[in-house]
């Protein structure tokens, strides 16, 4: 029973349907559970400032999954 309700209950990373582009950023801020704008503001921010963000996003958007519609 216990591994029901893990499955059940367990938070999993996943692509966002409250998207801007592939819902990557709004699934890490789900994740979190804080304000998708600032994780979008986080990660342009990192873009910016030496482009590691532009690859991450790529990275994250091939390797999440997408949410499950309920």
């Amino acid at each position: 029973a216990s591994d029901v309700y893990k499955r059940q209950y367990m938070k999993r990373l996943t692509k966002s349907n409250n998207r801007m582009l592939l819902g990557v950023c709004a699934g890490i801020a789900e994740y979190f559970d804080i304000d998708p704008n600032v994780v979008r503001l986080l990660w342009v921010m990192f873009c910016l400032l030496g482009g590691s963000g532009i690859l991450g996003y790529i990275i994250a958007a091939v390797i999440m999954p997408s949410a499950y519609e309920e």
